[in-house]
């Protein structure tokens, strides 16, 4: 094993390995962004995300994006067997029980597909041309804490209830302080980034969290956002300090090559 890894725990060895990919939405039509969904369904991912934000991060500021859980919609119907996602939503931009709401129906429209992607937001831009409030790193935390509670009461008491119920939350974000330790209490899935010894440093956070608040471990996925591409010997390093959920972005004009290149790897790992 490499310098400054950590083990494999137990924690993470139940998890299967899967390919994801976040389709960013901007600087794109509807319709190339419809093909690029069909796309990589067709290549075998097993999630597809969009993203939570109303202006481009990259190239032009002023130029053309979507509005995530309106496409969310959209790709519902767009694929058949692939999860959905958005990577990730932000908790201040839509009132908590709504977002519960929003999420059944999306969960219904795909047949039990939806995974909620969440975080307590970051991004001041946004709140700022729409309005809302951007506070502290601290106060967004509370909120989410709060929204988090709220969504899965709702869901407990709405009708209908979500196919897939609970559905799953994946939580976006590596603090150690606050954001781990709500996904030790909330959360299906932890997403985080950085390099592998970095992911392992977290991992073993969330572990002494689940610990702490009475968790599985076990329980939760975890997920890394790669930073670049990367070679297979990263990907492999990914997984040997317990990232089995793999996420690759993709901006238009919807580049597949590296894509391809982690499916193939996924595939020969499991053949």
């Amino acid at each position: 094993m490499k310098r400054g890894y950590a083990a494999v725990t137990q924690a993470t060895t139940r998890h299967p390995v899967r390919i994801g990919v976040q389709l960013r939405q901007q600087h794109t039509t509807y319709q190339s962004y419809a093909d690029a969904v069909r796309r990589a369904e067709d290549l075998g991912v097993d999630t597809i995300w969009d993203w939570d934000h109303f202006f481009p991060l990259t190239g032009d500021p002023q130029g053309s994006n979507f509005e995530g859980w309106t496409l969310l919609t959209a790709m519902a119907t767009l694929t058949q067997r692939a999860e959905i996602g958005c990577l990730v939503t932000c908790n201040s931009y839509r009132h908590a029980t709504l977002l519960a709401d929003m999420a059944k129906t999306v969960d219904h429209i795909s047949n039990g597909r939806l995974i909620l992607g969440i975080g307590a937001g970051w991004f001041e831009r946004d709140y700022q041309e729409y309005g809302y409030e951007f506070g502290t790193a601290g106060s967004r935390l509370a909120s989410l804490e709060k929204g988090l509670q709220m969504i899965k009461g709702h869901w407990q008491v709405c009708a209908p209830k979500p196919i897939r119920n609970p559905i799953p939350i994946l939580l976006g974000g590596g603090g150690e302080k606050v954001t781990l330790r709500l996904v030790a209490q909330y959360a299906n899935i932890s997403n985080t980034f950085g390099d592998p010894p970095t992911v392992a440093h977290k991992m073993q956070v969330l572990d002494n969290w689940c610990t702490k608040v009475g968790r599985n471990p076990k329980e939760i996925e975890r997920s890394i956002s790669l930073p670049r591409r990367v070679s297979l010997s990263q990907l492999e390093a990914y997984l040997q300090v317990g990232a089995t959920h793999i996420l690759v972005e993709v901006d238009p004009p919807w580049n597949f090559d590296f894509l391809r290149t982690v499916l193939r790897w996924r595939n020969e790992r499991s053949s």
